[in-house]
């Protein structure tokens, strides 16, 4: 799965979201966007099988694109962003637009890892921290982490 994400959904959107968030794309924030991605939907979901969250990051309305949309660090980024991609920055725009605009998709992913205040890691323990610490995940798998980072290093 991801050896066609990368190239055709995460690379592609990735570029063109750096210069409208004002974040530059490293390989590091590469290797952990796409281990998230592989655990949150498998790079395959754009929207959750039978939850409701949207896009391969699985954003909720009031959990991550309202946190995203209201955190010191990332809401005038977030507000360029979808000026640029000409979506409204509310709430129930974004959620409903992160299940088809991958570019929007993958700049609230990236926000929301800037919004962390520790540097992204470089290693799978302190990534999966990271990850419980921005994305909260109600169901958490640590036993699949391993693999999804892997993966990602593998393709970057």
């Amino acid at each position: 799965m991801i050896q066609s994400f990368f190239p055709a959904i995460y690379s592609p959107a990735a570029d063109a979201a750096a210069p409208l968030i004002g974040i530059p794309r490293t390989g590091q924030a590469d290797i952990i966007m796409l281990a998230i991605a592989g655990q949150e939907s498998r790079w395959t979901h754009r929207a959750q099988i039978g939850g409701p969250a949207r896009g391969f990051w699985q954003f909720e309305r009031g959990g991550g694109v309202a946190g995203v949309l209201a955190h010191r660090a990332t809401a005038e980024r977030a507000r360029g962003l979808c000026s640029a991609l000409r979506i409204e920055a509310e709430a129930e725009i974004v959620y409903e637009a992160l299940r088809w605009n991958d570019t929007l998709a993958v700049g609230f992913a990236r926000l929301l890892l800037w919004s962390d205040p520790k540097a992204v890691p470089t290693e799978p323990g302190p990534a999966w921290d990271c990850y419980m610490r921005t994305w909260r995940p109600g169901k958490p798998h640590l036993a699949t982490w391993q693999a999804r980072w892997e993966a990602a290093m593998s393709i970057v």
